[in-house]
């Protein structure tokens, strides 16, 4: 039954390295958020209007903190294990054990600023609570790092099997608390995942993928300021994730914790997009770091192929708008259909936007790299700050299509700033 459905797999799956590994990744992210979607849908069920827009609120401080914490050192495994030879379980156990520190201080730092920043998480202030969302932030942060790892040694079926093992155990665990009444029951079900998560996936990831790469490639390329990198691409990623993350506590801080879960609910069915592009980026940077002086040729291709995909998810989302947010109930289709067209169509531009930012990653342009996170960070939230008292909910998704519209211009009438020479091969 596994040769078959494996075979079953190759068939339908290009047989490019870079378009498979790039379709498997956007697979395993996209089976990922629609489970996440079914999660969402029982909690709307499960737990009012009100719990689950302070739910989401609390998993969105979860992101941002554990974007924070984890030194966006996913996006640098990604970038330096194809060639780290016989260092890569060295380099890897190092990303964790900064990612771990980082983490834990970052969300007890959080903890302690909640009554000045955002007291509607108050409730996260008690012991129990307050020691699960320490735990969601550290366990956020290692699963995006788990994620890192195994696109680095080229393993896209296992995360696949991480992000499908991660989604059922939430969703189980959500039924238990929801069973016993549980307040905090969503964030709850979060960190529980993420532990089962991590157990299981580096039980395979040090035990096998990793002495499988390394003996494939004993010789390590170890490029210059690697440090430099990190930081570098680290603020970058701080930027990024103030983009995604800000939103949600805008939204809750101007329009109130109802208007926060139909946000929440639309953002997550119009942020499956975004994750086509993500994945398919990771992808290219595994394969340009292989594969030098081939950057540009897997560049074009990648978004010739990501532009038809996108082009006909973001039609049928725009079209089916009212529909799929219908599954969570009628408000959520009366309130959250505007914004979830307007994210949609914002997925378009921001393809070249991430192309770009992939791009400068594999060619160490990291003044790019944080060029244009700062500026989709200071658009967004500057745009919706201004937007959302005037538009209401609309005035998020305006936000976001404005600012990744204006991006993608730029990028696209001044190409030769970030897009390299067809002979240039990858630093």
């Amino acid at each position: 039954m596994a040769a078959t459905m494996r075979a079953g797999i190759a068939a339908v799956l290009p047989r490019d390295q870079l378009l498979r590994n790039g379709h498997l990744l956007a697979v395993s992210s996209l089976a990922n958020a629609a489970l996440g979607a079914v999660f969402w849908i029982c909690a709307s069920r499960w737990y009012d209007d009100r719990v689950v827009g302070l739910s989401y609120s609390a998993l969105s401080a979860v992101t941002l903190l554990a974007s924070i914490g984890q030194l966006n050192l996913s996006d640098f495994l990604v970038r330096f294990v194809p060639s780290a030879g016989r260092h890569t379980r060295g380099l890897i156990l190092t990303c964790y054990a900064a990612c771990i520190v980082c983490s834990v201080v970052a969300a007890v730092v959080f903890l302690l600023l909640v009554p000045h920043i955002t007291p509607d998480l108050a409730f996260l202030l008690t012991p129990a609570t307050g020691i699960c969302f320490v735990v969601a932030t550290v366990g956020y942060s290692m699963f995006i790092l788990q994620d890192g790892a195994l696109t680095g040694v080229r393993r896209p079926t296992w995360v696949m099997a991480e992000n499908l093992m991660f989604a059922v155990v939430r969703n189980v665990l959500l039924a238990i608390c929801a069973t016993v009444a549980l307040f905090t029951g969503i964030l709850i079900s979060w960190a529980g995942a993420f532990v089962a998560s991590f157990l299981v996936i580096n039980f395979y990831l040090m035990r096998r993928a990793v002495p499988q790469h390394e003996q494939a490639s004993p010789e390590a390329v170890r490029p210059p300021r690697m440090v430099g990198y990190a930081a570098a691409d680290y603020v970058g990623s701080l930027f990024r994730m103030a983009a995604y993350t800000f939103a949600p506590l805008l939204v809750l801080n101007t329009l109130g914790a109802e208007q926060s879960a139909y946000f929440s609910l639309a953002w997550v069915v119009g942020f499956m997009l975004y994750l086509v592009t993500t994945n398919m980026g990771s992808s290219l940077i595994v394969e340009a770091v292989r594969s030098p002086g081939q950057l540009l040729t897997h560049a074009c291709r990648m978004l010739r192929h990501s532009a038809l995909l996108l082009a006909l998810a973001a039609g049928g989302t725009v079209v089916f708008a009212p529909q799929f947010l219908s599954i969570f109930g009628p408000e959520y289709a009366e309130h959250g259909t505007t914004l979830l067209r307007l994210v949609a169509l914002s997925a378009l531009p921001n393809l070249v936007v991430s192309l770009a930012v992939d791009v400068a990653r594999a060619r160490r342009k990291l003044r790019m790299v944080v060029g244009l996170q700062l500026a989709l960070c200071v658009l967004v939230i500057g745009l919706a700050a201004v937007l959302l008292p005037l538009l209401g909910l609309s005035g998020a998704g305006v936000a976001w299509l404005m600012a990744q519209c204006l991006l993608a211009l730029y990028l696209l009438i001044w190409r030769s700033h970030w897009l390299p020479r067809s002979s240039e091969p990858t630093s």
